[in-house]
């Protein structure tokens, strides 16, 4: 299946470089490509692509335009995909883009576009529903944390160790019930145990999901 693909990022060298890289790909289509917000969102809803590569910042604030792109599309277009790129190492916006949902969701360093079977793959990982984080933004967000700090660890049981393995493998709720033989309502209880365990607040639970995950990536980096 050819994937439909609407580019937006303002750098004329940078963006001219994505085309040419996808255009290697006969199973990519670029239906439009263009410099700032407002023609991103035009561009979203006349084309109706599969999935929106945006730069992270573009006029008119040169801000996170690409976040903000990715929160409305979630709401208007829930089936489409986003891979946000990112020229700097920014943990911050990463959490951002992820704390209302990871599905259809990537965000990379614009560095992986020169390789163009990883930005390929990013793009048909959320085209699917899937998400990616780039490792480096993932070391970035477990940097710094000190061995007492990922020793938190310590404080979940066996069972609840198991369920957070699970979370870090991508999978739903009911998923982790499946591969662990228990019922939903167990894993929810399992999660909010460490939720609280990890000292993780209580608002904004998709955000503490990736939170909790990283903690956990963090821990077995090494």
């Amino acid at each position: 299946m050819v994937l439909r693909v609407v580019i937006a990022e303002d750098s004329l060298l940078m963006r001219e470089g994505i085309i040419a890289v996808l255009a290697l790909d006969d199973d990519l289509a670029i239906l439009a490509s263009c410099e700032d917000y407002d023609g991103l969102l035009a561009a979203v809803e006349e084309h109706r692509p599969d999935v929106l590569i945006t730069d992270i910042r573009m006029p008119p604030t040169q801000t996170d335009e690409g976040i903000r792109a990715a929160d409305a599309i979630r709401t208007d277009h829930p089936e489409m995909g986003v891979v946000v790129l990112s020229q700097y190492v920014e943990p911050q916006y990463a959490l951002k883009l992820l704390e209302a949902g990871t599905a259809g969701r990537a965000y990379l360093l614009k560095e992986r576009v020169a390789d163009q079977g990883e930005l390929a793959a990013a793009i048909r990982k959320v085209a699917e529903g899937g998400s990616i984080i780039d490792p480096k933004v993932v070391e970035a967000l477990i940097e710094g944390r000190t061995k007492e700090k990922t020793s938190i660890l310590g404080r979940l049981t066996e069972r609840e160790r198991e369920v957070l393995a699970e979370m870090a493998a991508g999978r739903s709720n009911a998923a982790i019930g499946e591969a662990l033989f228990i019922s939903a309502r167990s894993v929810e209880k399992h999660i909010n145990s460490i939720f609280m365990k990890l000292d993780l607040p209580q608002a904004e639970d998709i955000h503490r999901r990736v939170r909790a995950v990283l903690l956990y990536l963090g821990n077995h980096s090494t």
